[in-house]
């Protein structure tokens, strides 16, 4: 489908994609400009001669006889214009468009249209800044058979698509009777982006890798692997053994060890180079602290923090088995790496991520690519990702996590002092998250500036850090070693390990989203100790679900909850962060019509 330059920049402002996506634009409602054969308590189009008028109250309303109808209806203009007034004059005929109700015995119009002439059926899309015609003439264009085809649509969904665009009587029926092909309307949709996204798959050539063996590794670490770890490694090596560059996400909840599965990968290449990026420097420090605990003493293994460039460092990269480093790996040109690993990868943007995986590219080969992350997506998330990405769950854990969590409002939030005494005489630790570093008028909750003052002043040893803290990392590590109390934003949401944090107090629970709720949460109870969650919320009614959060600890349990309570985002392009593109499909409760139309491909 060939667009001229006009409509081609139309169709991005409508955020459209082929054909599909522009049939599939439909207007939110069609009026009906044809006479109406008999009055109904319903939009109707007749003729009409001005009997009597009046103006009184900033109403204007009058008697009207209708031909069509033969009977005499009444109309009300509500706030009318000068316009209105100076054009209504007795015996005047004009044909009105309007909402019908009915008083008694007699029909009303209410706030007619005054149309030019009646007859046919007009879509209104209602988009702000761009006309209905310009919208309207775009579909008429280029929704045709031709094109639809092009998308290797079936006849039938083809002649649906055609039938709703129409601008007919049998157009006006669907639009009437929508509910009863919203499943084809959903099948339509949800193919076309599967077909988008398998377009958009790219195959590069791999290195030749002779896989190291990790089993005697494995049998000689001081605890067991669970059997979904070891279902990860073995995925790994399938993908290693392959001569096309793969990608595989590795999702597991909080605390599941996924570290020692990157270890155990990084082995694997053995003697080649892998790379490991985590977002922050104080989580790169603790993997290379495990990685220096776990893994072989002949495994040679660097890290490398930003800032100033150490002396001989491209040697040491040279010689590495393993880097590990924060994004500033992006600007090291010099290693030869045939996998690249990122942890938390949630946390970097797309084009950091594609950097560093463009810079191991080496005589037109790519390196394996491994992302790692802790935040568990829906099902059926999983499932239409599959087309680009392959994917491991580790959903084992290798200890029972023993964590409370309560929903508190103001009287609870009074008498957590003494909890919080007990925990720091047992010599455990409190995080207290608050939603905003400074005071805003928008929200009703202390912030972390105002609030510190009281923690200071009443508890020994409070440290405080918010994500634009350049002190942060120094901080948090301070924090662990010697802190009671840590006063924070969401920074803490992911990565540092804090073995004696025992309770975490969330406040103004309910302006965050359950995935990262479930983050925040997943900081207390590291090494299965008894642990509390406080989601603190000043609403008179504790919303539903934070109470359905509050009752699973299971964070794929809680990505299909938060997928329930908000949009899926633009999957595909990336271009939002939240929101829905799919206006038919629904992924909380659409899965089994993805389920067979996968099955079906």
């Amino acid at each position: 489908m060939k667009l001229s330059q006009k409509d081609w920049e139309l169709f991005k402002k409508l955020g459209l994609k082929n054909c599909v996506d522009l049939a599939l634009f439909l207007p939110k409602k069609i009026e009906n400009l044809n006479f109406s054969s008999t009055p109904k308590e319903d939009f109707c189009v007749e003729e009409v001669e001005i009997l009597t008028s009046t103006y009184q109250n900033n109403k204007f309303f009058g008697t009207c006889k209708c031909k069509n109808w033969n009977l005499v209806a009444n109309f009300v203009f509500f706030h009318p214009s000068k316009w209105h007034i100076k054009i209504f004059k007795p015996h005047g005929c004009y044909i009105f468009h309007a909402k019908m109700t009915l008083f008694g015995r007699t029909w009303q119009f209410v706030n007619p249209k005054i149309l030019k002439k009646a007859g046919g059926f007009i879509p209104k899309y209602n988009i702000q800044g761009i006309k209905d015609e310009s919208i309207s003439k775009l579909i008429q264009t280029y929704v045709n058979e031709e094109n639809l085809k092009e998308n290797h649509l079936e006849q039938k969904y083809i002649n649906l698509l055609l039938n709703l665009h129409s601008n007919d009587e049998k157009c006006y029926f669907l639009y009437q009777n929508l509910s009863k092909i919203i499943q084809d309307l959903k099948y339509i949709e949800i193919s076309n982006f599967l077909r988008r996204l398998k377009a958009k798959k790219q195959v590069f050539p791999s290195y030749e890798l002779k896989i190291y063996d990790i089993n005697d590794w494995i049998l000689n670490l001081p605890f067991k692997l669970t059997k979904d770890q070891q279902n990860a490694l073995l995925d790994i090596k399938k993908d290693l053994q392959s001569k096309e560059a793969k990608r595989r996400v590795i999702m597991g909840d909080v605390g599941c060890g996924k570290t020692l599965v990157l270890l155990g990968a990084a082995l694997m290449v053995y003697p080649k180079q892998a790379i490991l990026m985590a977002p922050t420097s104080i989580l790169a420090q603790q993997l290379y602290d495990e990685a220096k605990k776990f893994l072989p003493d002949f495994m040679d293994i660097l890290f490398i923090k930003g800032g100033k460039k150490e002396k001989d460092l491209d040697e040491k990269i040279k010689k590495a088995n393993l880097i590990i480093g924060t994004h500033a790996l992006i600007h090291f040109q010099s290693h030869n790496a045939v996998l690249v690993m990122i942890d938390e990868q949630h946390r970097f943007g797309s084009n950091q991520r594609q950097k560093i995986n463009d810079m191991a590219k080496n005589n037109g080969l790519s390196p394996h690519f491994i992302q790692f992350s802790a935040t568990p997506i829906p099902r059926t998330l999983s499932m239409i990702q599959s087309h680009l990405l392959n994917f491991s769950f580790i959903k084992e854990m290798p200890f029972k996590k023993d964590i409370t969590t309560l929903c508190i409002q103001n009287e609870a939030f009074a008498k957590l002092s003494e909890k919080i005494k007990d925990e720091i005489a047992k010599n455990h630790q409190v995080i207290i998250i608050y939603p905003l570093v400074n005071s805003s008028d928008k929200i009703p909750y202390l912030s972390l500036e105002q609030a510190r003052g009281y923690w200071e002043s009443h508890y020994e040893k409070v440290f405080v850090t918010h994500g634009k803290d350049k002190n942060k990392d120094k901080i948090l590590e301070q924090f662990r070693d010697e802190g009671n109390i840590l006063l924070s934003t969401t920074v803490v949401e992911v990565g540092i390990s804090l073995p004696r944090l025992s309770t975490i107090v969330i406040v103004g629970a309910e302006r965050l989203g359950l995935a990262t709720l479930h983050q925040l949460r997943g900081r207390v109870g590291r090494v299965g100790l008894k642990s509390t969650c406080y989601l603190y919320t000043k609403l008179k009614e504790i919303p539903s679900r934070l109470r359905e959060f509050a009752n699973t600890l299971d964070g794929f349990e809680i990505a299909e909850l938060d997928l329930k309570n908000r949009l899926s985002g633009d999957l595909l392009d990336g271009v939002m962060q939240h929101g829905n593109e799919f206006k038919f499909f629904d992924f909380a409760s659409d899965g089994e019509l993805l389920k067979r139309l996968e099955e079906s491909y």
